[in-house]
């Protein structure tokens, strides 16, 4: 069992020395104006005490309001959103009304709701409300109006206003995306359809999408749209029912002929592509007899599905898949494993070949930037590597931190930016979308306060940022302060990028178990962003997400004394469970960081296997990994490392060395299988 997740953790309290805080609220900006007056600076904002919340004694009343919404309670709620005042949170409240309000098609005062929180997250959300009941009513000049101002659109949204403009052919990418369509689409299909702006060929791809999602019965629907020439839809969904069950025994039982039909050869390509998913060996052996029957594009399909079920399991043969699906068009995910397929095979000329064959929007990215000049330096390509190394370096991600390695430049945080003056910091605090996303949090409604907190940040500057990040530390919201000092361009400070709060607990765990405290605390920044209660969607819980089973058997392991699930969260207890898993995955991988990384996210078993016959460089074997959050977590945890070792240690750092070089197959492997 996998033991950590990194997903998103839901909605939590923060820290147990936030206790005393939990019935705070926010100052009024002219409070928090004078009480800065008495600060001396930015960084000691936390240490002085001065917070941007005070006592307050009508939560309760938010409470009421919150738990009536969520009955549908009307008049209940009324009541309580009155009794609100000067609560904070009191927008939240009016929202609520309005929404109920709309729902029984009555949008009296959301006007004058949307300019008087104009700019704020709750006017963007409520105007996209009031939009979906404009284009339901069939209003459509006046939402073409209010659509102006929307800033977050969803598929709906963009269907009716579609149909507000008179532009259904906007339509059409979501029909292709395969994904599910609201009713408020068909309108704008419909007039493409007859238009003949929605060909067989289109609906086909459309198939083609949720077949690969595995979505049967949205391809049944689909079929729909073919009208007239749709296959027999009983007949389809045997079929794809047999494909689910037994992919090979459907392709080896295809009758010659039956090719002629569309509908037959999909269900071949979708037989394929199972196939494929269980096996890409025994995929290919059966294409090769039936590729011949298909035309070009439907062959090159198939050997596509093939190339990227082979190179998620990491297939030699992948490469040659690929070069026979020839110059198909392949989608963005396509395009980067045909680069790391020649990057796991140390085919420099095959890198340079994928990534030149991407879109400039695509192959721009710091990843393809930075593998595409390692890729021209190992061809002896140097002065265009230096080039393509320097835009790469612009920011201080994984790949920007690689390639200013190879521009000779150590991971090495500069001195600070100017810290926030009092000015910048009052100003901040005195936003209402930032007042309510730390408010919200406060009352454990994580998810919206993440909701508001993001919506505030948009267009800010460098120096705001900082400002924001620098407010939310002083809060202790560590994983709002990292979110803002994360997007800053320019002007960074990496104390608040790489924040590393609960020294006290997770320092001497890390000493005493001889393990580097800044690679513990880059997968702790990459696991809970330093929430306590963190809980993530598949269960795993704490500072360094500990799976319950996980933390049993590693209790047990350890002869934890009084340990019991309830205490699975506590800081002490899962930085001592967490730590100490650490410490076996490294010690039974080779006692490489990366491969332990790997096996922290997506479990041993599965690091182990994701290793090579020949030795890798730890980059490769990162961006190799299959998963998709796997990979991205690895990179982001030594990223992480390096730059708490230089911020712990006060001096330069390399993250090349810490990746260094994963061994090939079966080295250093102890007892791998023992662990959960």
């Amino acid at each position: 069992m996998t033991m950590m997740n990194q997903k998103t953790p839901s909605s939590t309290s923060q820290t147990t020395s936030r206790r005393s805080r939990l019935n705070h609220t926010l100052l009024a900006p002219a409070l928090i104006a004078s009480c800065l007056l008495a600060v001396p600076s930015a960084p000691t904002f936390a240490a002085t005490g001065i917070s941007a919340f005070i006592q307050r004694g009508d939560d309760g009343h938010f409470f009421d309001a919150r738990d009536a919404w969520r009955r549908g309670e009307t008049v209940h709620l009324s009541r309580a959103v009155a009794r609100l005042a000067d609560h904070p949170l009191k927008a939240w409240g009016d929202y609520w009304l309005l929404r109920m309000r709309l729902e029984a098609d009555d949008s009296a005062g959301v006007e004058d709701f949307l300019q008087h929180e104009a700019g704020t997250y709750l006017a963007d959300r409520l105007r996209g409300d009031w939009l979906r009941l404009l284009g339901k009513r069939g209003e459509l000049e006046r939402f073409r109006n209010e659509a102006v101002s929307l800033v977050d659109w969803d598929r709906e949204l963009r269907c009716f206003a579609a149909q507000a403009n008179g532009t259904p052919e906007l339509v059409k990418p979501l029909f292709l995306d395969g994904l599910a369509l609201p009713d408020a689409c068909q309108q704008a299909l419909g007039q493409l359809q007859a238009a003949e702006k929605i060909d067989a060929e289109d609906v086909w791809q459309r198939v083609r999408q949720q077949h690969q999602r595995k979505a049967t019965s949205e391809a049944l629907r689909s079929l729909a749209w073919l009208g007239p020439q749709a296959p027999e839809r009983k007949a389809f969904a045997k079929a794809q029912s047999e494909i689910m069950r037994a992919p090979e025994r459907y392709l080896e039982h295809f009758p010659r002929g039956a090719e002629q039909q569309r509908s037959a050869r999909e269900l071949v390509l979708f037989a394929v592509q199972r196939a494929a998913a269980n096996d890409p060996l025994t995929a290919a052996a059966k294409w090769t007899v039936l590729d011949e029957r298909f035309p070009a594009e439907e062959q090159a399909y198939g050997w596509l599905q093939i190339a990227m079920a082979g190179a998620y399991k990491q297939s030699a043969q992948a490469r040659e898949w690929f070069a026979r699906a020839g110059a198909t068009a392949l989608n963005e995910d396509q395009m980067a494993w045909r680069v790391r397929v020649a990057l796991r095979a140390s085919d420099w000329p095959g890198v340079t070949q994928a990534i030149a064959a991407m879109s400039p929007g695509i192959a721009g990215k710091a990843d393809w930037t930075y593998w595409q000049g390692r890729a021209l330096a190992a061809q002896g390509r140097v002065v265009e590597a230096r080039v393509l190394y320097e835009r790469a370096a612009a920011q201080p991600d994984f790949y920007g931190s690689l390639a200013a390695e190879e521009l000779g430049r150590s991971i090495n945080p500069l001195p600070r930016s100017v810290p926030s003056s009092q000015a910048e910091f009052a100003a901040m605090a005195a936003r209402p979308g930032i007042q309510r996303a730390l408010a919200l949090i406060r009352v454990d409604m994580r998810s919206e306060g993440l909701k508001e907190w993001n919506f505030a940040l948009r267009g800010m500057d460098d120096r705001q940022l900082l400002a924001a990040a620098e407010l939310a530390r002083a809060e202790e919201v560590w994983d709002r302060a990292i979110a803002a000092a994360n997007r800053t361009q320019l002007e960074h400070d990496f104390s608040l990028r790489f924040l590393a709060p609960y020294r006290d607990h997770v320092q001497p765990k890390a000493d005493a178990l001889a393990l580097d405290g800044a690679w513990v605390y880059g997968l702790l920044r990459q696991e809970s962003r330093f929430i306590t209660k963190a809980k993530s969607n598949v269960g795993a819980q704490g500072l360094m997400q500990v799976m319950p089973a996980t933390a049993k058997w590693v209790a047990k392991k350890i002869n934890l004394q009084d340990y019991r699930p309830g205490k699975i969260a506590e800081i002490g207890t899962n930085v001592t469970l967490g730590t100490h898993y650490m410490k076996m995955v490294l010690e039974s991988l080779d006692n490489h960081p990366v491969l332990a990384s790997a096996a922290y996210n997506a479990g041993p078993g599965r690091a182990r296997r994701w290793r090579a016959d020949v030795p890798l460089e730890g980059a490769i074997y990162a961006e190799t990994i299959p998963f998709n959050e796997t990979r991205d977590y690895v990179k982001a945890v030594m990223n992480n490392a390096a730059y708490y070792k230089a911020l712990f240690e006060g001096k330069p750092q390399s993250l090349k060395a810490l990746l260094g070089v994963v061994r090939s197959r079966g080295a250093g492997e102890n007892s791998i299988e023992d662990l959960p």
